[in-house]
């Protein structure tokens, strides 16, 4: 019965002094804390070595002017700022860049969220048209982004089949707004696989008692979908919407190889501008300033969407 008693009866290791009247200082707390800091650790390493240190770095190169040609590190302290303040070309690049992440957004959620609710219904082809939609993503980018480069030029493909029917179709990629629309149209078709396979796993996990029970109410499809579909997978949606949101504002080898920026700077967003300036101009100085001003904006927006889950995240109500 002694040995039900104290740490031992608690489960817990005994603190009992180890012979010699020394207290053990390798214990099962200590050996399990350990095991539990080696299992981290590759995590963490990497996140300081890949993370932290390069952000560190950009911060730290904002503060200089680094000319590789002319080999010189100058400390400038906030003139890359200032700079960065005073630049004319900043303002469009910034309305460019909130066009396409809005643009982008607002359609990759929608038609993702309406595929998987259209593709989980149990006909058949379902699931033929789920590898149809969900083939883009393992793509690659760049083959992807040629391909649709041929397609949209005047005498491309898309223009071929608008021709056929009597429609003489634009340039897409020299005209400011289609230019853009181009864009924004490659990057959904490539990705919306991805968010409508995340819509379709959540989709399956609501229970299908709650339609059945609404159904009796005499509730309609769309009161079904806005009352009962929207608020059980949220949690989602929050997901998808903060990696499309980050994703969006990192765009650019779809600009590189579709547009260049062009026509003129229509679709030179944040992410191209900086490479401009940092490996095209060589000013790594302002352009590591770019690099900071994208990290504020996707932090801000990010923080953002989490604290607003709080009234339209179902779970977090």
């Amino acid at each position: 019965m002694a040995l039900l008693t104290g740490d031992r009866k608690a489960g817990r290791p005994s603190s009992r002094p180890a012979p010699g009247g020394t207290r053990r200082w390798w214990t099962t707390r200590r050996r399990d804390h350990l095991a539990g800091y080696l299992f981290i650790a590759p995590q963490l390493a990497g996140s300081v070595l890949f993370v932290l240190v390069p952000l560190g770095l950009v911060v730290w190169y904002s503060l200089h002017e680094w000319n590789v040609l002319a080999d010189t590190f100058e400390f400038t302290g906030a003139d890359n700022y200032r700079a960065m303040v005073d630049d004319p070309n900043l303002p469009g690049v910034l309305r460019a860049t909130a066009l396409f992440s809005v643009g982008l957004v607002a359609l990759n959620l929608s038609l993702a969220l309406f595929l998987a609710v259209l593709l989980n219904q149990r006909l058949r082809g379902t699931a033929f048209f789920r590898v149809l939609f969900f083939s883009p993503v393992v793509v690659s980018l760049v083959a992807w982004t040629i391909v649709w480069g041929f397609l949209l030029q005047d005498n491309g493909g898309i223009n071929g089949l608008l021709d056929t029917i009597g429609v003489d179709g634009p340039n897409w990629l020299r005209g400011d707004l289609t230019a853009m629309l181009s864009v924004i149209v490659v990057q959904v078709v490539k990705n919306v696989g991805l968010n409508m396979v995340l819509f379709l796993a959540a989709l399956q996990g609501v229970p299908g008692e709650l339609y059945e029970a609404a159904r009796v109410e005499g509730a309609s499809r769309w009161t079904q979908f806005r009352r009962i579909t929207v608020p059980l997978i949220s949690p989602t949606i929050l997901l998808t919407s903060i990696i499309t949101v980050v994703g969006s504002l990192q765009v650019f080898a779809q600009i590189a190889v579709l547009t260049q920026g062009g026509p003129g700077s229509s679709t030179t967003v944040l992410v191209y501008y900086l490479y401009q300036q940092a490996f095209q101009f060589h000013h790594f100085g302002y352009g590591a300033t770019i690099s900071v001003l994208l990290f504020l904006i996707v932090l801000a927006l990010t923080v953002v969407q989490w604290q607003m889950r709080k009234r339209w995240v179902f779970h977090e109500q």
